[in-house]
Order: C-alpha cells, then sequence, then structure tokens
C-alpha cells in the first residue's frame, strides 16, 4: 500500500504541460470582454467555480477572499451607482458580476485551515501585516477565480473603475469585508471586444538573476 501511494504521489508530481488548446482558452486567445451573451450562469456553475478557485495557494492557507455574485436586477441596481460611467452598461448586461473582497479578520479561521501550526496571533496583533496579507492574497485568489473561469468555459471582464467606499457600504454595511475588484463574468460576445493590447517583452520586464 505504502508503494502505492509513493507511486501516486511521484506521478501528482511531475506534472504534464497542458496542451495548447488548454493554453489557449486560459490565457493566449482569453480576452477581456465588454459585451455579453444572453445566456445565464446558473448556481451550479459558480459553485464548481468557486470550488476551483479555493485551491489556489494562498499565505498559510489564510483564504482571506470572499465573493458576492451579483446576478438579480435588483442586486445589480444597488451595485449600479458605484460604477464609473463606462462600467455601467456592460455590468448590468453581464450575466453575473463578481465583488471580490477580502475579509479585514481573515485569521480567525486559520486555526481551521492551518491546523498544524496557530499563526492566528501574527495577524491579530499586527493589523498593518493584516490587512496587507488580506489585500495580497485576495487579489491572487481573484486572479484565480478568472482562470477557473475560463477553465470552465466562460469568459470574464475584471474591473477596477468603481467606487470601493460605496460597494462596502451597500453589500458589506458590518465593515468586516472590504471590496478588491470586480469582475463580470458570463460568455463574452465576440463582436464586443477591442482588438488585443500589445505585451512587454520578457526582457522589458524580467530577468534571471
Amino acid at each position: 500500500m505504502a508503494d502505492t501511494k509513493k507511486a501516486v504521489d511521484t506521478d501528482a508530481a511531475t506534472g504534464t504541460p497542458l496542451g495548447d488548446a488548454s493554453l489557449d482558452q486560459l490565457f493566449r486567445e482569453a480576452r477581456t470582454y465588454n459585451g455579453w451573451l444572453d445566456q445565464p450562469v446558473t448556481d451550479a456553475q459558480l459553485h464548481e467555480l468557486y470550488a476551483l478557485a479555493r485551491m489556489g495557494p494562498t499565505s498559510f492557507n489564510c483564504s482571506p477572499m470572499r465573493v458576492v455574485f451579483v446576478r438579480s436586477p435588483e442586486a445589480k441596481e444597488r451595485l449600479a451607482p458605484a460604477l464609473v460611467r463606462a462600467n455601467v452598461d456592460k455590468t448590468m448586461a453581464a450575466p453575473v458580476t463578481a465583488i471580490i473582497a477580502q475579509h479585514r479578520r481573515f485569521w480567525e479561521s486559520l486555526p481551521r485551515l492551518n491546523p498544524h501550526k496557530d499563526v492566528s496571533a501574527m495577524f491579530r496583533d499586527n493589523p498593518e501585516f493584516a490587512a496587507e496579507t488580506a489585500f495580497r492574497n485576495a487579489t491572487l485568489q481573484g486572479a484565480y477565480l478568472i482562470l477557473a473561469a475560463r477553465a470552465l468555459g466562460l469568459d470574464c471582464g475584471p474591473m477596477s473603475g468603481f467606487d470601493k467606499h460605496q460597494v462596502n457600504a451597500e453589500f458589506f454595511p458590518d465593515g468586516e469585508i472590504e471590496a478588491n475588484f470586480l469582475c463580470n463574468i458570463g460568455y463574452g460576445d465576440p463582436e464586443a471586444v477591442w482588438p488585443r493590447n500589445p505585451r512587454l517583452d520578457f526582457d522589458e520586464a524580467c530577468r534571471i538573476d
């Protein structure tokens, strides 16, 4: 039994690069969509989306991201006043708008999420460090959410054009959770996508020391 388990672990650690079709779907051909087809995103899809996104790594498995999936017309109307003008129409048309947020007191869950060592005190007793950790890791988790959505055949339109304080007051009035960014999710309209902008080359953005 031990030998079998070891073989499984070894195979899993080796990994196999994804094929071109998968890399295209996740990165090379994926786009930020500004228009949406009239095709709903179901509860089951949202549950599957989160189930994938939550598996990405975070510091001490702290998992500070919290998400509100804004889908009903009533919830969209609550969100609309916080959006910059350029983001209103596409957000109202999107099947779902995810409010990616972080829990300020994420460390309260650390005894359960990181059971082999209770590190909650390092965050509880250092609010500035806790805020930095929450923001960094929730942003990472938001990126995982985008990749998970693309992996499931959905399209995304992440946005930062909104009034964070208005969103917090409307959706997180207890002050424990803070909005980070928004992401429209659904099935993108290929007729409503802009030409792809250039990206920095390796030598412009990276170095190997």
